[in-house]
């Protein structure tokens, strides 16, 4: 179906959950999270109900995210149940990583295609400052068998932050370079109100390629701008949220943990599909992609975003 701006929406966000076994300080607050309660949460029948109804709009792909997806009890089911609704026909999912390594076969069989592994850093101490965790994953085991069971490409996504991870770009270009790998940068986004200095992390795409003028443009598609170094396999993308909208290319909903389809996740517009029979949650779908905004406002401070980004889905 496509929106009021003849963009197809074909591409729907699932955040199967608000918990996260990090606490990343740009994601969600160091203390106090409002945790939902499990009541709150969407069961798996409600979550199938919503994908029945997308895809008879013509929505085919599902990413499944969270806070961590695979910190939800029965998350294998779930997936395949997902693959096998009639009209889907790709399932994805973003994972910080670290229930990973043992589990790709498992996804796999369930219906996993590819993965998206959020990794800001290569660095253990950089990455506690992050995460406010020690556990620091075996990243090079979890690559290898993604690449082993060909959940390919590989997507690594970096949230760039100024004076954390911004020095360790020349790391994940040879980290792209050594497996094949798309990373993409993400430029900080001012969600959620939490308590960190935005201004002093954030760094744009154009401060990156002053910084690594080795890196050459390739392509443009859909949210991502990639790049490539001369000699070097793998390929770097930006998506620029804040410095370079892409509103235009976008063709994705959200549907968060607790029930609330998102036409955009740069607004609080939210649309409740809880106890909602089949006709109906086709109405509301519908609706969602008739209110999708033609772009986002994000740099007025007028239209901040209330929820935490553990709490939308990454």
């Amino acid at each position: 179906m496509k929106d009021r701006f003849e963009r197809e929406i074909d591409y729907l966000r699932i955040s199967v959950t608000d918990r996260c076994n990090l606490r990343c300080f740009y994601c969600m607050p160091e203390e106090g999270i409002d945790k939902k309660k499990h009541e709150d949460i969407l069961r798996d029948e409600e979550i199938l109900a919503a994908v029945q109804a997308a895809t008879k709009l013509g929505l085919k792909k599902i990413r499944i995210t969270g806070g961590e997806p695979l910190v939800r009890k029965g998350i294998f089911d779930l997936v395949r149940a997902i693959a096998d609704t009639e009209g889907v026909e790709e399932v994805v999912m973003t994972t910080n990583g670290i229930l990973l390594q043992g589990n790709v076969n498992r996804l796999k069989e369930a219906g996993i295609e590819r993965v998206n592994l959020s990794m800001d850093t290569l660095n253990p101490e950089t990455y506690q400052r992050i995460t406010k965790t020690g556990s620091f994953p075996n990243y090079h085991a979890i690559l290898q068998e993604l690449i082993e069971h060909d959940l390919l490409p590989v997507k690594i996504n970096c949230v760039l932050l100024k004076g954390i991870n911004d020095r360790e770009i020349s790391d994940f270009l040879d980290l792209a370079d050594r497996y094949d790998l798309h990373v993409r940068f993400i430029e900080l986004m001012p969600i959620g109100h939490l308590p960190y200095d935005y201004k002093k992390h954030f760094i744009s795409k154009q401060d990156v390629l002053k910084r690594h003028p080795e890196l050459e443009f390739d392509k443009k598609y859909r949210v991502a701008e990639y790049y490539t170094v001369k000699n070097q396999r793998g390929n770097i993308g930006f998506i620029n949220a804040m410095s370079h909208h892409f509103c235009n290319q976008c063709n994705r909903l959200r549907l968060t943990a607790d029930g609330k389809l998102k036409p955009c996740l740069h607004t609080n517009e939210e649309i409740d599909i809880r106890h909602q029979t089949a006709d109906e949650l086709y109405r509301t779908f519908q609706k969602a992609i008739r209110h999708k905004p033609q772009n986002h406002k994000l740099h007025k401070e007028e239209n901040a975003i209330l929820r935490s980004m553990n709490k939308i889905g990454g």
